[in-house]
């Protein structure tokens, strides 16, 4: 078995750490194939391959994007140009539209008698806001005790902070990944299972199946090897760290059967 994580986060979005100290993290782990995929936005990766490629670490570029289709229906796009201004465009775009629904929330919260303030959620995220920054705002301010409790008391669907996703449909962001010349991946397909939409999603373009997630069990697993093997999709690795402090998986890293990892290798090198 090898060790891949092409899911990670870092404070340039939703993560709490510096992309070096996501890197780090990983050589840590012994991850061999890393990628930083940031929500809408390449900005930090350039810092995160520098260090990788001082330690020897295989580094690709990438990115996540959202869909106005489901809060957890996401794309991982590999191998894109960050000079692609076409595609800067774009992510910029999504940024744009993620200000709005977090505006939205935060009225919302304020008129629910919540005492948070834009500023105090727009200064945690000079790069890519999101309902994480708002449930941390709210765990510093004492209405909840962690980003997860803060997101269930308020922000999820039915909560007093809730606003529908918004953003491109998955299709669009298919094709804007493919676009820019990237590779594009369905990342956490158990967290949308009702969703699914392989004959289309294929249609526009994907190429990949984030598999080995730490979520996923071993009998979604098997369901979703079988889909790669039907669709003609290669199997990705990702652990979606976001940090000690994320409040998620504590560490980077995805065991991956040695198969899946030479196809990984001839994917994205």
């Amino acid at each position: 078995m090898s060790i891949v994580d092409l899911h990670t986060h870092s404070d340039f979005s939703d993560g709490t750490c510096t992309p070096e100290e996501v890197v780090h993290a990983a050589l840590k782990k012994g991850v061999q194939i890393f990628a930083l995929t940031d929500h809408d936005t390449m900005d930090g990766t350039s810092r995160a391959a520098t260090l990788a490629q001082e330690r020897n670490l295989r580094f690709v570029y990438g990115v996540e994007i959202s869909t106005c289709e489901h809060d957890h229906l996401h794309f991982t796009g590999y191998n894109i140009d960050i000079n692609n201004s076409e595609f800067q465009t774009f992510l910029a775009n999504n940024r744009k539209a993620r200000q709005g629904r977090i505006k939205q929330v935060i009225k919302q919260l304020q008129d629910a008698g919540v005492g948070i303030t834009e500023e105090e959620v727009f200064s945690r995220a000079p790069n890519t806001v999101s309902r994480a920054h708002v449930a941390d705002v709210l765990k510093a301010k004492g209405y909840a005790h962690s980003r997860q409790a803060a997101f269930r008391k308020y922000l999820l669907e039915g909560q007093s902070g809730y606003v529908p996703a918004i953003g491109v449909t998955a299709i669009e962001a298919i094709r804007n990944i493919k676009k820019a010349g990237g590779l594009a991946v369905i990342a956490h397909p158990g967290m949308v299972t009702e969703h699914w939409n392989f004959p289309a999603w294929t249609e526009a373009g994907l190429d990949g199946i984030e598999i080995f997630y730490p979520a996923h069990s071993f009998a979604l697993r098997q369901e979703l090897l079988h889909l790669a093997d039907k669709y003609g999709l290669f199997a990705s690795a990702g652990s979606d760290y976001h940090g000690p402090k994320g409040g998620r998986t504590v560490s980077p890293g995805m065991q991956i059967p040695q198969n899946h990892y030479n196809r990984l290798l001839s994917k994205l090198f």
